[in-house]
């Protein structure tokens, strides 16, 4: 596959350093950008294989580190979710402004706590076309869920009792369009066979819907 862009990348937030890795097919006018959940980092592999789905997609992703090492090592950051917001708005401008990102239309992918940092922040950046959350925790950004403009998918597991609960209890407030994807048979983190790859296609389907069709008109 060819990329016009495939590297790691520093974002510079305060007087910290975020460390990730920024790729963009040929082809793409499209970037995902995803908030991963408490205890993990850029490297899960759930999230890439999100990402690695949406390359041929043509969509772009950037998976980065919203806390250094040093932070992350300090429990009651990984449930921050004000400070992981503020890291993930940042970042986002970051990216606006990084010319290899030029015109492209940006997107959210927000696992676990994730989700709700990703939340927060579409609900200041009107800059973001689309959101999806996996496992998430929506509720974390319940103040915050009726100012949102961009489309929101929520995927759940159907075994995820209690986020699943929670996840259709946001849904209602949320006034942008939306929709609950439940995966049948599905715990929290996806881990039956068959179950992340309906995450990758049903969110694949949303950002080809709402960041491809954008880009498209």
């Amino acid at each position: 596959m060819n990329y016009r862009f495939k590297q790691d990348v520093n974002i510079p937030v305060d007087n910290i350093t975020l460390e990730g890795e920024l790729i963009i097919p040929a082809e793409s006018n499209a970037i995902v950008v995803f908030s991963h959940g408490s205890g993990s980092s850029r490297f899960s592999p759930r999230n890439k294989m999100v990402a690695e789905y949406l390359h041929r997609q043509n969509i772009g992703t950037l998976l980065f580190d919203l806390l250094t090492a040093s932070e992350d090592r300090i429990y009651q950051n990984r449930f921050n979710i004000e400070l992981l917001t503020q890291r993930l708005v940042v970042s986002t401008k970051w990216l606006l402004n990084y010319l290899p990102a030029k015109d492209c239309c940006i997107g959210y992918f927000g696992a676990s706590t994730g989700a709700a940092s990703a939340l927060k922040a579409a609900s200041r950046i009107p800059a973001i076309h689309a959101i999806v959350c996996r496992g998430g925790r929506p509720d974390l950004a319940m103040n915050e869920l009726h100012q949102i403009k961009a489309p929101v998918l929520l995927i759940v597991g159907s075994k995820d009792l209690d986020v699943l609960a929670l996840n259709e209890k946001a849904y209602w407030e949320i006034n942008a369009p939306k929709k609950i994807t439940v995966i049948e048979g599905a715990t929290h983190l996806f881990e039956e066979p068959g179950a992340m790859e309906q995450v990758c296609v049903a969110a694949g389907n949303w950002f080809d819907h709402y960041l491809q069709t954008i880009i498209s008109n």
